[in-house]
């Protein structure tokens, strides 16, 4: 949660009908995920996983120029890493993401301003992206030392193909609305002032056919196509294992020299301010 602002959630939910609910994301100036986005994530997937009603799902944001900037680069690391496993049995972070890929009603992410890193994986982690075209995605994770954690690569190389996932994943560049639908990142781009509107449209008609229709055909699209759990475990493990070495706390510093985690400065051209970090002595050689 936003510091000093304890008793506030980060998802709203708003029942817009017993079949449809608009989750919106707040927290602090650039919507970072943090470990407390971690544990409210965990009990809205399980309210959504036990309602008897609802079909579908709306995630949208409260910050029109960030949808979710990343994961807090100043989190505290050994709550992370003290957390307990999910029903999956995986850390909760992906234990999550892979329990909302499978909840049974359609998740639709409506995204406007910037969606990298965690962010990224949020939102491949629902069934359905539709963008703004002021939108901006991106896994910049590589850039700064680190592997992603969240899955990126179990999911963008059955998403969008292995090169262009290689493309997003290596280059660590932000990629904008216009790119991302062409590589099948985001399913449409819209005009940014009709998003929510057309996205709002989109999920009344889902809430409208029967929820048992709709799960059952989820579930079994879900067996088509989804990446099995135990891909998500590695990345996990590797992110854990890059990001805690000691050579990026000088990237970090850079970062946040450059106005990281604040509305300015590095997070609204962060794909091109990590390209410019500090080389760790065996690429500067």
């Amino acid at each position: 949660m936003a510091s000093g602002d304890a008793a506030k959630s980060q998802f709203v939910v708003d029942e817009m009908s017993p079949s449809y609910w608009r989750v919106t994301f707040e927290n602090g100036p650039v919507n970072l995920l943090d470990p407390d986005s971690v544990d409210e994530l965990a009990a809205l997937v399980t309210r959504i996983e036990q309602s008897p009603t609802v079909t579908v799902v709306v995630f949208d944001s409260a910050n029109p120029e960030y949808f979710m900037a990343h994961w807090d680069f100043t989190a505290d690391k050994a709550r992370v890493a003290a957390m307990q496993p999910g029903p999956t049995g995986l850390h909760p972070y992906v234990d999550n993401l892979i329990r909302l890929s499978k909840v049974p009603a359609v998740t639709i992410s409506s995204i406007r301003g910037r969606a990298r890193g965690a962010g990224s994986e949020f939102v491949l982690a629902t069934d359905i992206r539709f963008a703004g075209d002021r939108a901006v995605l991106g896994q910049f994770e590589v850039g700064v030392g680190a592997v992603p954690g969240g899955g990126p690569m179990a999911r963008l190389g059955r998403l969008v193909g292995r090169g262009r996932a290689a493309e997003i994943l290596f280059g660590g560049d932000d990629i904008p609305a216009a790119v991302a639908e062409r590589y099948g990142y985001v399913n449409r781009v819209l005009p940014d002032v009709g998003l929510a509107g057309y996205v709002d449209a989109f999920a009344r008609r889902i809430a409208g056919f029967d929820k048992d229709a709709v799960a059952s055909t989820k579930a079994l699209l879900d067996v088509a196509t989804l990446p099995p759990d135990d891909e998500f475990g590695p990345g996990l493990a590797a992110f854990f294992r890059t990001s805690a070495r000691p050579e990026n706390a000088v990237r970090a510093k850079a970062l946040f020299d450059n106005g990281l985690q604040t509305p300015t400065g590095a997070e609204q051209d962060l794909g091109r301010v990590v390209a410019t970090l500090p080389a760790t002595p065996e690429t500067a050689s």
